[in-house]
């Protein structure tokens, strides 16, 4: 066990960099959302947590819960290692169903090397704040004979079918690359290997594929991995298609994300929407991380859809409207000047008319002199959504590489951003279709402004402050 010199909580809360309606907990690391689950009307978000320090080790699953998908209340750490079992190393990531009303939670359990990875099984209390581990665990053992998988198998999903359970279970083989095993069961604690239900390639797709989440919408499938290590702080690919004999083929896919956005994890609320939730990685030297006492953080919950194309379509739960205020709205006649703004915390919408010019977009200016700028835009040749970010020369420690994707626009279509920021945290969704989500730390809080690239395309821009969940 890895401890970190403790950091004074008010020194932690007062850090502008961490963000004011994005969910982090009080102190430490945190990593991956595991078992989200709406249960008797509150959600409930589960996620990787090292209670001992701001660093990944000592993995735990810790716990919070929100009437409402803005406020949170921490809770205490949910599942924690037991010694001399195969969890003693950590509490991987996993998932919760319910089972005819008594809650199920799924995770990997490791050793110390990490090498050694198998499946547990947890049942909760009706309130999810107290579970006991199977006396049948682990209940599915690593085989890596099944189809020459690695040791990496974790991440478990589970689903329920007509015919019983099924697991989704993340996993590699050497010189091919990740794969996902797919298992079925009739009483959740009893599984039969029965096939790979997808299996990439390393080139494209990364060598690991973790953290899989399958499921309906409408009448296809989709398919949802974490391609590790495909860049440096990974991305999230979506497959579109449907289910046959235990076999997902694939019809359509892409990125869902190609920033800090990974580890995705899906469920169905009780209004049936399939909400989405995700951790965003750090982009500073761990030093910087560790000596702030606080990584990671959740980015805002999802609602997903497939479009006609059958594209895979994000948007903010409508619940973040809650926190909106201060709605300043502009058009191409309005918004010739730099906009001062008040805070690090701001939902933004904007609207371009794509005509002839090469770029679209916003700047986020964080200095006086612009030495420091976050700069959102759509390069019109190159059909691309691009985040650049600029520091002060004397800022170093800091990532800031150019992060782009693809992003082709239908005919006739106009531009349309989704800009979140909070804090050190920048969410970016194009279209409802196309996501980079990135970090950025800027050394002043009091000097934020916004710039309009090419203004005179603006069709509306929107802009609210956003009210504090603490």
């Amino acid at each position: 066990m890895t401890t970190n010199k403790p950091i004074h909580l008010t020194t932690i809360q007062n850090d502008f960099h961490r963000p004011h309606y994005h969910y982090v907990p009080q102190s430490n690391w945190m990593n991956d959302p595991n078992g989200v689950i709406h249960w008797n009307g509150r959600y409930h978000l589960f996620y990787q947590y090292n209670p001992y320090g701001a660093d990944h080790a000592n993995m735990h699953w810790g716990h919070a819960v929100s009437d409402n998908l803005t406020h949170w209340e921490e809770l205490p750490i949910a599942l924690t290692p037991t010694p001399n079992t195969a969890d003693r190393g950590g509490i991987f990531s996993g998932c919760i169903v319910d089972d005819n009303g008594i809650p199920k939670a799924f995770y990997t359990g490791v050793n110390e090397a990490y090498d050694v990875q198998t499946q547990f099984l947890a049942i909760g209390s009706n309130d999810l704040v107290t579970w006991e581990k199977s006396a049948d665990n682990p209940i599915i053992p690593l085989l890596p004979n099944e189809v020459g998988q690695t040791n990496d198998f974790r991440d478990p999903f589970v689903w329920q079918a007509d015919d019983g359970w099924y697991m989704a279970v993340g996993s590699r083989i050497d010189g091919v690359g990740g794969a996902i095993l797919l298992y079925r069961s009739d009483d959740l604690t009893n599984w039969t290997y029965l096939n790979p239900l997808w299996v990439g390639e390393s080139a494209r797709h990364g060598y690991m594929a973790e953290c899989p989440n399958f499921f309906k919408l409408g009448d296809k499938w989709v398919l949802i991995i974490s391609a590790h290590l495909v860049l440096d702080t990974g991305t999230v690919l979506y497959y579109v298609g449907d289910f046959k004999d235990n076999r997902f083929i694939p019809e359509s896919d892409g990125v869902l994300d190609s920033g800090y956005y990974y580890a995705p994890l899906t469920h169905l609320d009780d209004k049936g929407r399939r909400i989405m939730w995700a951790w965003v990685r750090e982009g500073r030297d761990q030093d910087h991380f560790v000596n702030a006492g606080w990584a990671g953080i959740q980015a805002f919950p999802r609602v997903l859809s497939l479009d006609s194309q059958n594209r895979l379509c994000m948007t903010p739960a409508e619940e973040i409207t809650t926190l909106h205020t201060n709605h300043q709205h502009y058009t191409a006649e309005t918004a010739t000047s730099p906009l001062a703004q008040s805070s690090l915390s701001l939902d933004i919408q904007a609207t371009f008319n794509i005509e002839q010019a090469n770029r679209y977009g916003l700047d986020i200016i964080c200095s006086t002199d612009g030495s420091e700028r976050i700069t959102i835009y759509y390069d019109r040749l190159t059909e691309t959504v691009r985040i650049e970010r600029k520091y002060d020369d004397g800022n170093t420690g800091h990532d800031t590489y150019t992060q782009g994707l693809i992003h082709t626009l239908d005919a006739d279509e106009t531009l349309d951003l989704r800009i979140l920021l909070d804090g050190s945290i920048i969410e970016v969704i194009a279209n409802q279709r196309t996501s980079i989500t990135s970090r950025f730390y800027p050394t002043r809080a009091d000097e934020t402004q916004l710039a309009v690239i090419n203004s005179t395309s603006l069709l509306s821009l929107d802009v609210w402050n956003m009210e504090s969940i603490w």
